[in-house]
């Protein structure tokens, strides 16, 4: 679990990547030296895995969002998942609860790609069948979540 000045500290980073240790130190009322360390232990711990930018997929050209729901058989469903992992239009990929054993998150440039895509996955060992949803309107898409 986190302390308050590193939930702080990393609430500061979910904002604004790009601002300097000295200027979340100031708004955090620490030390630069403790946001650095503070910085260096979430690192460590693997709370902060990588450091990104929050794209808008339209405006780069993925107009559409589908989340395909797949079924696996013989208990495969991490080896099935980290495979899609690897496809790159692939942004989410989750092992879940309920009548499916995976669920996908995916951007896709055109109808022809995320057909393409569900006719790969359809191709893997062990992937029984599929089930895809479009997404029409995109309500919030951040997973900045604030401990």
């Amino acid at each position: 679990m986190l302390d308050d000045i590193s939930a702080k500290v990393l609430d500061e980073y979910l904002r604004d990547s790009r601002q300097s240790i000295r200027e979340v130190a100031r708004k955090v009322g620490v030390s630069s030296g403790t946001v650095a360390s503070r910085l260096k232990e979430m690192e460590e711990e693997g709370i902060i895995r990588r450091y990104s930018a929050i794209l808008d997929y339209e405006k780069l050209g993925f107009e559409l969002t589908a989340i395909t729901e797949i079924t696996v058989s013989d208990g495969k469903m991490l080896e099935v998942g980290e495979a899609i992992a690897k496809l790159s239009q692939a942004t989410g990929v989750y092992n879940i609860t309920g009548d499916s054993d995976l669920m996908i998150v995916g951007k896709f440039r055109t109808r022809k790609e995320l057909s393409d895509f569900t006719k790969k996955t359809l191709t893997f060992p062990h992937v029984l069948r599929t089930k895809t949803h479009l997404v029409l309107n995109t309500l919030k898409e951040d997973f900045g979540v604030i401990p």
